[in-house]
Parts: C-alpha cells; sequence; structure tokens
C-alpha cells in the first residue's frame, strides 16, 4: 500500500551516500523527493562519518592492490556501508525508505582506457540493510563512450536551477552550468586532494579556513608549470582521477622543494586562476546585467582563503550556502540520481559526459 501511494503522488524517501577522492568520510542523507511540475527536495536526516585511520590507509593504499586484493575489498567496504546505513537508520529512528542510492568509492577512473571503479558492492548492501540499493552510476556511461563522470550535474540542473554555475570544491573542482540549450559540466583541476596531502605531511588533516596557505610565500615557476599542463587547454569532455594526481601534479610540485605553506598558497592560487578561466571562457547567455552567481559546495567552501583568492579573480558573485547543503549535496544528489533510474529517466547526460546519447543509469540490487 505504501509503495502504491509513492508512485501516485510521486514522492520518494531516499537515502543516499557518498564518498569523496579526499578520504574525509562518509556523507549520509535521508531525503524526500517530491515531483510535480518540477523536482523539489527536503533533507530530513543527515550525517558525516570519519573513516577511521585503518579504513583511511585502506582506501588510500588500495589503487595499488592486486586484483584478488580489490575483489576482496569491493566485499569488505560493501558491508562497512551497510553497517553505517543501518546505524544512521535506527538512531534516527527511519521507517519508510524506497531505495538506498550509493557511489561508492573511486579506486580507479581511466575514462580514455573505458574502464572505472567504485567499490561497495551493491548486492553486499542490499544483503546488510535488508533494502534495495541502486549503484554502479559510471560504467554504463563508459561503455557508451561516455567519461562516467561527472553525474551531479542533472541534479544541478533539476534541483539548483537559480545558479549561473555550481561549483564544487571536493577532491577536484567540478564545474556546472547551462550553455545554448545544454548543461556542460567537467572536472577543472584537482584541490582537496592535492591541499590535504601535504598537510597530512604536517599532521592535519586539512589546512583549517585556508589559514596556512594564507602565511605562504607564492612561488612563480611552480604556479606557471601548473598552468601549462595540457589537461586545461583540452575542450573535449573530460574528468580527473588520483591517477592524473599521483603522475603529474605531486611529481611537479615535489621537484621545486617547497616549504607546505608555500606549496598551499601557490597550489591554491592555481586553483582560483583555473576556476576563473573556466567561468570567463563559458558565460552563458542566459545571465542578466552582466552578472553571475556561483553556488560553491564541498568541503574547500570552508578554505576562507581559496574562496577570497577565487573573488579576486572573477567577477562573479560567490555564494557560499548553509552548511547543510555543502557538506550534503553530492549524497543528496547521488539519491536523486537513484529516484532517476527508478523511474527510467535520463540521470547521465551525453551534453556532459560524451556519451553517444542520454540514458538512465545504475545498477538495482534487491534484498
Amino acid at each position: 500500500m505504501y509503495f502504491y501511494t509513492i508512485m501516485n503522488n510521486k514522492i520518494w524517501y531516499v537515502i543516499g551516500l557518498m564518498s569523496g577522492t579526499s578520504l574525509d568520510g562518509v556523507d549520509l542523507v535521508f531525503a524526500k523527493f517530491m515531483k510535480d511540475n518540477t523536482y523539489s527536495f527536503k533533507i530530513l536526516k543527515k550525517e558525516s562519518i570519519n573513516y577511521s585511520e585503518k579504513w583511511k590507509n585502506i582506501l588510500f593504499d588500495a589503487f595499488n592492490y592486486s586484483g584478488e586484493e580489490l575483489a576482496k575489498l569491493h566485499v569488505d567496504y560493501g558491508k562497512f556501508l551497510g553497517e553505517l546505513i543501518n546505524n544512521f537508520i535506527t538512531k534516527n529512528d527511519i521507517e519508510n525508505i524506497d531505495f538506498i542510492a550509493s557511489h561508492g568509492h573511486t579506486i580507479f577512473h581511466q575514462p580514455e582506457l573505458h574502464y572505472t571503479l567504485q567499490i561497495g558492492s551493491g548486492a553486499v548492501i542490499a544483503a546488510t540493510t535488508n533494502k534495495k540499493v541502486i549503484c554502479d552510476f559510471r560504467v554504463q556511461d563508459l561503455a557508451l563512450g561516455g567519461q562516467g563522470a561527472p553525474l551531479v550535474p542533472i541534479g544541478d540542473k533539476l534541483l539548483f536551477s537559480e545558479y549561473d554555475y555550481c561549483l564544487n570544491l571536493g577532491g577536484f573542482v567540478n564545474i556546472s552550468f547551462q550553455k545554448k540549450e545544454k548543461r556542460r559540466a567537467f572536472d577543472i583541476c584537482p584541490v582537496n586532494i592535492v591541499l590535504n596531502y601535504y598537510t597530512r605531511k604536517i599532521g592535519l588533516e586539512y589546512d583549517d579556513k585556508g589559514i596556512l596557505a594564507s602565511q605562504g610565500e607564492f612561488h612563480k615557476d611552480l604556479y606557471d608549470e601548473l598552468n601549462d599542463l595540457p589537461f586545461y587547454t583540452d575542450d573535449k569532455p573530460k574528468s580527473l582521477g588520483y591517477e592524473f594526481v599521483v603522475e603529474t601534479i605531486f611529481p611537479i610540485i615535489d621537484k621545486y622543494n617547497l616549504t607546505i605553506k608555500d606549496v598551499l598558497k601557490t597550489f591554491i592560487e592555481h586553483v582560483a586562476f583555473q576556476i576563473s578561466e573556466v567561468i570567463k571562457r563559458n558565460k552563458s547567455s542566459n545571465i542578466k546585467n552582466n552578472k553571475s552567481n556561483v553556488l560553491i559546495t564541498g568541503g574547500g567552501a570552508f578554505n576562507d582563503f581559496l574562496i577570497s583568492r577565487l573573488s579576486s579573480f572573477s567577477s562573479s558573485e560567490m555564494i557560499v550556502p548553509n552548511k547543510e547543503i555543502i557538506d550534503f549535496k553530492e549524497a543528496l544528489i547521488f539519491a536523486f540520481l537513484g529516484v532517476l533510474k527508478d523511474e527510467n529517466e535520463v540521470n547521465c547526460l551525453q551534453s556532459v559526459t560524451g556519451a553517444i546519447k542520454d540514458h538512465s543509469s545504475g545498477i538495482i540490487y534487491y534484498p
């Protein structure tokens, strides 16, 4: 009877979860989605759960695991996520759940070689929680010739349309905007995955508010070499993975032997410049009064120094929303991707990923 009511009133109750490449933890949301002429949402419950040192080390090292080790980790991590969800449900007295939508944790992302891997078995999550699970949102897009990323832009378009640009400052910077009646989106550059890597060298998980970066010295040679990377002049649909950081970014930075503060300051300057250049090159005809607004979410939204440098490079209005949206927008949108998949509606855009067509992506597991 409950399922019948949901279907006719176009209301869904969904748990969405997201683990980012910066290894800060798992974000969970319990959200209500409504559909009338347009989609709307309400976040009912939310929680961020930090990784233990054990899990952080495992996920960091998994890039070097053998196939057999990854197969086992896929199952173990699925069990871990399932138990997190069960605790979240119990703690918040959640009763009505249509399904769980899980992004998983990305280990490999090599779209040019047509493969990607997000661990966290959906079958194991379904068995552990006794709930329907929708997951593996990226693999179908790669099979259709796309990048498998970014996936959030459909949520930006349908849930956050009042903003000219949606900018996420997570492990990587990605941007989404409407241009010539099509949604455009792509990764711009690494951000927190690099900044946090260097702060961990001095025993800090991150640079709180960018204070350390603000105390550093700017290094122009490093800045110029980073900005000259071919990735930034490639206009085809593109996305970034940890491989790019390990193979390209870290070796460039490390050869200069700078202090941590100098690295942080110079890299933030690089990030702010790259973001501003993308906004400048992609000015939409829909923008009124020559003044655009930019919604900023992700952990980097709390980096005051980064936001100030970005504001100095760009004339756009930088909008940092409430903490709930900053912290949980990605988990919310992956829950929404599950809604679209459940309805067999498009949740992956050709104009964004470069796939041969728009499509409804994801794999469904039943308990």
